[in-house]
């Protein structure tokens, strides 16, 4: 992990943020494992908000090396202050589907990662209680499809 001279006014913020912030709902479905999952689109949902509040912003960017190709994942402050880890994965399809699926796969491990949020453990958690903050993913509609 890469980090600024300093991350005292990042960690607060993410003290801050990550208060607010609920789990990343499961809205998206993997028919070959019969399995339910939070989708990237889910995950920036869950973030938005409270890093905007609290000054916090990310840039994740493509990358590749060892066999891998993943995402550089950058967490920013106001005060200039950051966090920045690789996260590679193996590269199952040789080809630019499989790079890209390998990407968005990347960037949303990493993104929820470095937020420190989980995904919702059932699905009918978020469709059956009252979400407890309105930037809560539940208190939306649907998430936004980026891919």
């Amino acid at each position: 992990m890469k980090q600024s001279e300093s991350i005292a006014n990042l960690s607060a913020a993410m003290a801050a943020a990550q208060g607010e912030m609920g789990a990343a709902v499961k809205g998206s479905s993997n028919p070959f494992f019969k399995s339910s999952y939070a989708d990237l689109g889910a995950v920036i949902q869950a973030v938005k908000a409270p890093f905007a509040k609290h000054g916090l912003s990310y840039v994740q960017f493509p990358v590749n090396g060892q066999g891998g190709i993943g995402v550089s994942t950058r967490l920013m402050h106001a005060s200039g202050e950051w966090l920045e880890q690789e996260f590679l994965i193996p590269l199952g399809k040789l080809d630019a589907h499989g790079a890209g699926s390998a990407i968005t796969y990347a960037r949303r491990y990493a993104l929820q990662s470095i937020a420190g949020i989980p995904a919702e453990d059932d699905d009918g958690n978020a469709a059956s209680t009252k979400p407890k903050h309105p930037h809560h993913p539940a208190a939306k509609q649907s998430a936004p499809d980026f891919f």
